[in-house]
């Protein structure tokens, strides 16, 4: 990292990464300006970077931020490269990267990088529960819990980084290379700043940019889109599937999830019916997170072990309470129509769905199959309210309700579901219309569940 010391480097954003980029590049002697369009009095972290002696420029773009002289940007994965400061870097040649960039240059341990559309952080955190269960020192972070740069910095050379990985993370990356990649799955998000699908999938495959006949590449067989990277990758590829036999992989027969080698020898890991997980979609995710620990080195106990007692993540199918024989799940993860879809699919009881958010201008047709199929009445609120409540009316629901707040849709759902039934907030749509996260939300209906509870002791 001596290469940017006394060089000029931007900081764009003042996120937890941003802050952490510019401890890290002034530790290394570089001249760091952390510049961020949000007021001061908004933006966390100016004081203390400030008190390092860094120069923080907030409220607004200065037009002479970017200028021949700086050496590098770093920026906030979600800023677009259509921002000016972004665009004119782009425009001077000045390299514009995000901090797993960084990490990667950092780090003495080998890396495995988990991206995908649905399922990161679930995958994420199992193969961190799966290595540490083996007794291999194994280190999580990226788009999950702690800055990726912040962990390299201090990894060894025999613990594994288990990075979970975001397309915008992805795109600002020029040399990064895991030992072992992974793109679980590819649906329709983010389309917003990608623009288009093929983008939004171009930003993914940057995972295999750097890989080579060392490394491994992990594929999603029962998604042919994905799986035909394999043609032109030049690392070992390893298929997970539901559906098929692959080898080498990990695949289910007759009930058992099973892992084949390179030469093709097969061992049986456990039973399907012993994952703790709930949903087809969390299986996959499961099938995804046993192969990469089981290329890292677990051995098929550690990994049986850990899927016969991981229940699941906040936010994520989280069971929150049982009330008069009605269960209340937190699914406010499902920012996207296939998240919604995979978590309803999970449940055979009849649902009571709460759904809504953020507009992205999204029909949500593909939800009309299986709301006919498993939803008997919705509560819907946000922007997309109206639309998703016309899609429920195509399923042949009448039982569909408009609200104003996820508390005040806790309360509706209660009246339609009766006992046997299952609420489940599993949105479908970003939560930004309303609230600041995803989890912001998920925590309000989790309040809200609590309060109906109390009320009706």
């Amino acid at each position: 990292m001596n290469r940017w010391k006394d060089e000029q480097v931007i900081v764009l954003g003042m996120a937890k990464s941003g802050v952490a980029v510019a401890k890290l590049l002034h530790r290394f002697g570089a001249n760091v300006i952390v510049n961020d369009k949000k007021p001061r009095e908004e933006a966390s972290g100016v004081e203390e970077l400030e008190a390092l002696g860094i120069t923080v420029l907030t409220g607004g773009h200065p037009d002479d931020l970017i200028h021949p002289g700086v050496s590098l940007v770093v920026k906030n994965p979600g800023i677009p490269y259509e921002a000016p400061p972004v665009a004119k870097a782009v425009a001077l040649g000045i390299p514009v990267i995000t901090e797993v960039e960084l990490a990667y240059h950092l780090s003495k341990a080998p890396i495995v990088g988990i991206t995908g559309s649905n399922g990161k952080t679930t995958t994420t955190t199992l193969v961190g529960q799966m290595l540490k269960a083996a007794g291999i020192s194994v280190r999580v972070g990226g788009n999950i819990g702690t800055v990726l740069c912040e962990l390299a910095e201090t990894a060894h050379s025999d613990q594994w980084l288990v990075a979970e990985l975001s397309s915008f993370q992805l795109m600002g990356t020029e040399h990064f290379r895991p030992r072992i990649g992974t793109i679980l799955n590819l649906y329709p998000a983010h389309l917003d700043y990608h623009k288009t699908l093929e983008k939004y999938f171009a930003a993914k495959q940057k995972l295999f940019a750097n890989q080579t006949a060392d490394d491994y590449a992990v594929l999603p067989y029962d998604q042919p889109e994905v799986r035909a990277l394999a043609e032109r990758l030049p690392s070992q590829v390893y298929y997970f599937s539901r559906r098929s036999a692959v080898r080498p992989g990990v695949f289910i027969r007759e009930g058992k999830i099973v892992w084949a080698d390179e030469a093709g020898r097969e061992e049986v890991v456990m039973a399907v019916d012993e994952v703790a997980l709930r949903g087809e979609h969390n299986l996959e995710n499961a099938l995804a997170a046993a192969l990469i620990s089981r290329l890292a080195g677990a051995d098929l106990a550690a990994i049986a072990s850990v899927l016969s007692t991981f229940t699941g993540l906040a936010h994520r199918l989280e069971f929150v309470a049982e009330i008069h024989g009605v269960k209340y799940y937190n699914d406010s993860k499902a920012t996207n129509p296939v998240a919604a879809i995979r978590s309803i699919g999970a449940f055979e009881e009849p649902i009571v769905l709460i759904a809504g958010g953020l507009d992205r201008g999204i029909d949500f047709r593909d939800l009309v199959p299986v709301m006919k199929e498993h939803v008997k009445g919705l509560v819907a609120y946000g922007q997309t309210a109206e639309i998703l409540l016309a899609r429920a009316r195509e399923a042949g629901i009448d039982n569909c309700i408009r609200v104003d707040t996820v508390e005040e849709a806790v309360f509706a759902a209660a009246k339609l579901a009766q006992t046997g039934d299952v609420v489940l907030l599993s949105p479908a749509c970003a939560s930004w219309d309303m609230f600041p996260s995803y989890e912001v939300r998920g925590s309000m209906f989790k309040d809200g569940v609590h309060r109906l509870k109390t009320s009706l002791v």
